[in-house]
């Protein structure tokens, strides 16, 4: 319980914003509630919803793409892997 206490607090603070990054967001945030649904949130209901967003979807957007990098990385190296070999000289038995 301790250790995912710990992760979940290390994952937070992978999801700094400046402050100009989180102004925009909540306007985004807004923005999309006025267009979508009619309703105009205050400033302090779009940060909830950011926060929401950043405690229960981000961790779920940011496993997906550490997994793309890890395929994109896999696959680079298998490429490197196949150019090392096809490098390589005979060894001639005497």
């Amino acid at each position: 319980m301790m250790i995912e206490k710990i992760v979940e607090e290390s994952f937070c603070m992978f999801i700094r914003l400046t402050k100009e990054q989180q102004e925009l967001v909540i306007a985004d945030i807004q923005r999309f509630f006025y267009n979508n649904r009619d309703e105009d949130i205050t400033e302090f209901e779009a940060e909830r919803v950011l926060d929401f967003i950043k405690e229960y979807i981000a961790p779920h957007i940011y496993n997906a793409a550490i997994s793309d990098a890890k395929y994109a990385i896999e696959r680079q190296y298998a490429s490197l892997e196949d150019e090392l070999a096809a490098l390589e000289r005979p060894i001639k038995i005497k």
